[in-house]
């Protein structure tokens, strides 16, 4: 069976994937997707699209800005709590969740960690040309979110009867697409 790397390496051959910024040393955790990639990730969302929502009567689509107002993370409560409690290792620099380690050394090395610090897990960036705390906003950290404000909106649009959207979070980890390959 092909390991994780070798599969990245198979798709950047291929033209389905590159890791973003590559020729500056990349940036974790994001992708760029090669000619036959996007054409793949079309494929698969006219496919989700037409499966879950035009052949539905009871689903509606709504795509929600990528920026909103603070004031929808202030009341939600991602500003005081969409945090990590994280550690890195002084000796060979990985980073983990705390909550994740059972000791006080690295798993991977056996190195010392830092003490616990919060991440905040929302990108903070600033709407219109002054940088001042007036203007602070935060990049969508969910897409449920713009459900959740919108919900009367879309409710009265449609004028159907709608139920409260659920949450369901699936994290992006090391490769846009994850694998999940059963046991033997």
């Amino acid at each position: 069976m092909a390991d994780m790397e070798t599969i990245v390496n198979l798709c950047k051959a291929r033209g389905f994937i590159f890791q973003s910024s590559e020729i500056y040393g990349g940036i974790g955790s994001t992708w760029d997707y090669g000619p036959l990639g996007v054409e793949l990730k079309r494929n698969v969302k006219e496919a989700w699209w037409r499966e879950m929502i035009a052949r539905r009567d009871d689903v509606v689509g709504l795509d929600a800005a990528i920026i909103m107002h603070p004031k929808v993370w202030e009341t939600s409560g991602h500003v005081a709590n969409f945090t990590d409690p994280l550690v890195d290792c002084k000796g060979c620099k990985m980073r983990y969740r705390a909550d994740d380690i059972e000791s006080d050394v690295c798993p991977s090395c056996g190195g010392e960690l830092t003490e616990a610090r919060q991440f905040n897990c929302m990108f903070q960036t600033y709407m219109g040309p002054v940088q001042d705390a007036a203007s602070v906003t935060y990049l969508r950290p969910e897409t449920a979110q713009g459900i959740f404000v919108n919900f009367v909106n879309v409710q009265q649009a449609t004028r159907k009867k709608r139920h409260r959207p659920d949450r369901q979070e699936l994290p992006k980890r090391d490769h846009p697409w994850q694998f999940h390959v059963p046991d033997a």
